[in-house]
């Protein structure tokens, strides 16, 4: 097993490994390797429904995502990404193929914590399609001792697609208007001990307790905030590739752009803390 780090502070890729047969000491370092780079890329990796979905069970708690039109009918706890992309006329479903072009993490609607997410590529086409990564450690370290201090005890509220409920089109209408989760700023992760900035353009509502002015005025200063220099990492997929990634200091991406005429297929689970 080889693990290369990336020219940026985040991000490993790890070749010469069989994700199916790991010993119990390539399984430390993997996840240690993981919470020290907040993503991995493994390459070449072979598996079935089953396979996939225990991987994630190694990191956590699998929990079928909110979307429910792209749950597997066997294996709800796995989202198809890319199937279906065409709504029964004939036209691009845009809901589906624009989803996740803004920076975000997962799930910071659900009141439970979504420790991770993992995708694993099928189908990739012959351009566009990369997914951005931009550490969180890193942007709170960079806020200034005033900023910080503001967002000390400051707690922030989600709902699926934000004020703007953007693509709210994909759920369910039983699952359009649940009530908001409610989640600290800065965020001390469970395992490193470190503090991140948890802040979620896309699906976020309000800060608690603040004006609607005040509101505005911090949200705009901090997601302007989300990628420092040398923090963010640009993933080129290819077939094969499993990436898994820490949504509890991390915010990621889509890029599009990609052929609407080539197929972009991946497998994705949604990993909950235990």
């Amino acid at each position: 097993m080889k693990i290369e780090l990336t020219d940026t502070d985040v991000g490993a890729l790890i070749t010469g490994v069989d994700m199916n047969r790991l010993s119990d000491d390539e399984w430390k370092e993997i996840y240690n390797a993981w919470l020290d780079r907040l993503v991995l890329v493994i390459r070449d990796q072979e598996f079935s429904i089953e396979q996939f979905l225990d991987q994630g069970r190694r990191f956590g708690t699998l929990k079928p995502h909110r979307v429910r039109r792209t749950r597997h009918p066997d294996y709800p706890e796995l989202t198809q990404m890319g199937l279906g992309t065409k709504t029964v006329t004939g036209k691009v479903d845009d809901a589906v193929y624009n989803r996740g072009l803004n920076w975000h993490t997962d799930g910071p609607w659900d009141t439970e914590v979504c420790k991770a997410t993992q995708l694993y590529a099928l189908e990739i086409p012959s351009s566009g399609g990369d997914t951005l990564f931009a550490n969180m450690y890193t942007a709170y370290d960079a806020l200034s001792a005033d900023l910080k201090r503001r967002l000390d005890g400051l707690s922030v509220e989600y709902v699926y697609g934000g004020r703007t409920r953007q693509g709210i089109g994909l759920l369910e209408p039983e699952d359009r208007d649940l009530p908001p989760a409610v989640y600290p700023v800065v965020r001390k992760h469970p395992e490193t001990g470190r503090n991140s900035l948890f802040i979620n353009p896309v699906h976020f509502l309000r800060f608690v307790g603040l004006p609607d002015k005040e509101n505005d005025e911090l949200a705009s200063e901090l997601f302007n905030q989300l990628a420092e220099p040398g923090a963010e990492y640009r993933h080129k997929w290819k077939a094969k590739d499993y990436v898994i990634w820490d949504n509890r200091c991390l915010l990621h991406a889509a890029t599009g752009g990609y052929p609407i005429n080539e197929k972009r297929i991946h497998w994705r689970a949604t990993v909950m803390e235990k």
